[in-house]
């Protein structure tokens, strides 16, 4: 692993961590993109499981509360500085900071893991995806199933994590999935992972709809949604009961996921068309709110709910959008098929990852002006903002993952 000169002082943060066996399981299949599907290259041929047992690795150093962000000026007056390259056995898709010192990557069946780190940077655990489907009560898949971790989400506490499988293999399963898809392509429904993020135990299993993507969790941490790429709806999960209690038809293709500080309102990303859609979590009615931009892949909230930052991979533009009205007020290009995005914890800064120009774009919320930008390793595909360190974690599909510092006054 190359590593970089530590640019600052890290609060260290650390769990005590019990290595655990796990259960849990699955069903559908993984990704190639084919013509007539947005170009999202979420997979690709992926090995059946193995029976191996299944494995968690964590340092043991402890610490119950979380550290406190570190001080310093707006997001918006600082530059980005490379701090550390991540490397070794991952795959990252995605990218998802806990606030409370964790950063979990999502690895996809290539490495069929989800790895834990510090916001000191260092490996908690390495999560292993096979589970025993048995153990959490569905039939018909005999032995270990391993799953294909794709995007992750935490609670509102940090102490659980709800992690989307591209697909599942082993017995009972059919084809893997493919991007290039619709309700009648006939994939296996799949399942979300709950995470314990104190022993990165997989404690619950619960399914959802055909190559499900993105996941989010509402505010107020009762509900967990979760886009599902080939059956062209979201998954509305009870966190009480943890099941599955509607899905909602959405769109070609739906993929980012946000919601309103209300918990009242999600907006979704419809990639396979330009279409911000918006369900009412409470009848579940769904409306057309604005036609953004061609591929609408990501979407972020500002910390107050009133506007909405959208990438779009087919355009390659950043849009800000008013949550009320649908208006769409301030629109930048960035570089080619913007990605996934971020916003800082003080709401001044969006950051997008530009996956064929290989770049990091950092853009001030106010008027989506051009702060800073920063060629990544090649494919950045995943982004997130960890707020303790005032870090920026790139996720490059390549292999790596890049920290960034954002706490150096810009020259």
């Amino acid at each position: 692993m190359r590593r970089f000169p530590e640019l600052f002082l890290v609060l260290v943060l650390a769990f005590v961590v019990v290595a655990a066996a796990f259960v849990g399981g699955g069903a559908p299949g993984a990704a190639v993109v084919a013509v007539g599907a947005p170009a999202e290259s979420d997979g690709a041929a992926a090995t059946a499981p193995t029976d191996s047992p299944t494995t968690t690795t964590a340092p043991t150093t402890t610490t119950t509360e979380t550290p406190p962000a570190l001080p310093g000026p707006p997001s918006v007056s600082t530059a980005l500085e490379l701090a550390e390259r991540i490397t070794g056995d991952i795959s990252p898709k995605s990218v998802v900071a806990s606030g409370h010192g964790l950063v979990f990557a999502q690895n996809m069946m290539y490495t069929h893991s989800v790895t834990a780190y510090g916001a000191d940077r260092g490996l908690v655990a390495t999560i292993d995806d096979g589970v025993d489907l048995a153990a959490f009560g569905f039939a018909g898949h005999a032995g270990r199933s391993r799953g294909a971790p794709v995007e992750a989400a935490f609670t509102a506490d940090g102490a659980h994590a709800y992690v989307s499988n591209y697909s599942m293999y082993g017995a009972g399963f059919g084809p893997e999935g493919d991007d290039s898809c619709t309700p009648d392509s006939g994939f296996d429904d799949s399942f979300v992972y709950r995470i314990d993020t104190a022993t990165f135990a997989i404690d619950q299993v619960i399914p959802v709809g055909s190559v499900p993507k993105y996941v989010a969790v509402t505010p107020d941490d009762r509900t967990v949604l979760v886009t599902n790429w080939c059956t062209w709806d979201m998954s509305i999960i009870d966190v009480a009961t943890a099941t599955e209690v509607a899905r909602v038809p959405i769109g070609r293709y739906p993929r980012g996921v946000v919601v309103s500080p209300d918990s009242r309102t999600a907006y979704i990303a419809v990639m396979g068309g330009d279409k911000i859609v918006t369900v009412d979590l409470a009848t579940r009615v769904v409306s057309d709110l604005v036609a953004s931009g061609d591929g609408p892949r990501h979407i972020e909230i500002s910390p107050d709910g009133a506007f909405l930052f959208v990438s779009h991979n087919s355009d390659g533009t950043v849009a800000k959008i008013e949550a009320a009205t649908g208006d769409v007020v301030e629109r930048r290009s960035t570089g080619q098929n913007p990605r996934s995005l971020d916003i800082s914890s003080d709401g001044q800064a969006i950051y997008v990852v530009n996956y064929s120009s290989s770049t990091i774009t950092k853009l001030s919320t106010a008027d989506l002006s051009v702060l800073d930008e920063h060629p990544t390793d090649q494919h950045p595909i995943g982004i997130t903002y960890e707020p303790i360190t005032r870090t920026v974690w790139v996720a490059c599909y390549g292999g790596s993952i890049m920290v960034f510092d954002d706490t150096t006054p810009a020259t």
